[in-house]
């Protein structure tokens, strides 16, 4: 069965409680925290909703500093869809949550439509994807 390369992904975060208050209010979405167990200790994670019957892929942020690199807007880039289908609604709320807006929603072509990017609480750059 062939199936897409993206499945999951990881935003590393400095403060958790920080991050959960920011990507919660900028998406309008409840985080599931959890800690988990890992051979190099233990990993605190806020996962996104993941709806099984829904496009797209799973989450989470995540705090563990021995296995990943601070955040510092130079890695890698996540495009996020936006939850209410205009990026207008997220990118209002971003700077009211302490995020900086790097790029506007801008128009990119009818098959992608709007993008806009971010930089979240703890230094990293997001964007998103909207058709409005």
């Amino acid at each position: 069965m062939k199936e897409n390369l993206s499945f999951l992904f990881e935003i590393p975060v400095k403060m958790m409680e920080r991050a959960v208050r920011f990507y919660e209010s900028v998406f309008n979405v409840e985080l599931s925290r959890h800690t988990l167990d890992y051979p190099t200790g233990k990993v605190e994670m806020a996962w996104f909703p993941n709806l099984e019957d829904k496009a797209g892929v799973g989450g989470t942020l995540i705090d563990t500093p021995s296995s990943i690199a601070p955040p510092d807007g130079n890695g890698i880039l996540v495009y996020l869809n936006s939850m209410s289908n205009d990026i207008d609604a997220e990118l209002a709320r971003v700077e009211r949550e302490g995020g900086i807006i790097l790029t506007p929603k801008t128009f990119v072509s009818k098959v992608i439509g709007y993008i806009g990017m971010f930089m979240d609480t703890e230094g990293n750059k997001v964007a998103l994807l909207s058709r409005k």
